[in-house]
């Protein structure tokens, strides 16, 4: 059975872990955080430590115990609240990297909770190496793009679909949709596209780009 002060102790090491997770993320500013994170690797550890003192005192003679019933429903639940963290701007998905740490790191406030110090250090250390190190070679050595949604609204004239047409595909890396829309009462027509740009700065360089064709009245990017 384990102690109080051992709880105690099992609780302040998965804390300190989950701060230095929740840490990298608060940097990349990510919807969960450090508080997110160290208050997860808390309960992560409580519940393990729970579930194995439960199994113990309740445990009848003669039979097993399973001191892992408690702590099977962190693996699953902690589903829900990875979930939130992910987020969708546009046609880009941000998030999946948060909610993945953090279901990792329930996995390790349990596995302190367990009692395995040096099994949970070494791997936060690991997830700390793919979440600084790998992002710093990815965005120095990857080449990155992101999906934009892109509308222009412009008054019609003959040339002005093949000049957005041409400046879209002068900047952007994949051009994947392009369609159009004509008012005739109006005398407007309306570009949506969608496409993948590498860098921001050929995004900037992109919208004023299209700023400048002759007849564009409103530019929106998503």
């Amino acid at each position: 059975m384990i102690t109080e002060g051992q709880i105690i102790l099992r609780v302040l090491v998965g804390a300190a872990l989950g701060m230095v997770v929740g840490y990298e993320r608060e940097r990349q500013d990510q919807p969960a955080g450090l508080r997110t994170h160290m208050i997860l690797v808390i309960g992560a550890t409580l519940a393990m430590v729970l579930s194995v003192n439960v199994g113990y005192l309740y445990a009848r003679p003669g039979t097993p115990s399973d001191p892992g019933r408690i702590a099977a429903q962190v693996i699953s639940g902690i589903g829900f609240l990875g979930a939130g963290a992910i987020l969708r701007y546009g046609f880009t998905v941000k998030g999946l990297t948060t909610a993945t740490s953090l279901w990792t790191m329930a996995i390790v406030g349990m596995t302190v909770g367990a009692g395995y110090y040096l099994v949970g250090v070494v791997t936060t250390a690991l997830i700390l190496v793919v979440l600084f190190l790998l992002n710093i070679i990815e965005n120095r050595f990857l080449r990155t793009s992101v999906s934009r949604f892109i509308s222009v609204e412009a008054n019609y004239h003959k040339g002005v679909v093949k000049s957005v047409r041409k400046k879209v595909q002068a900047f952007c890396d994949v051009l994947v949709s392009f369609n159009i829309q004509k008012h005739y009462k109006s005398k407007r027509i309306r570009i949506q596209v969608v496409a993948r740009i590498s860098h921001d700065q050929k995004l900037e360089e992109l919208i004023e780009s299209i700023s400048d064709i002759e007849g564009v009245r409103n530019l929106k990017v998503e």
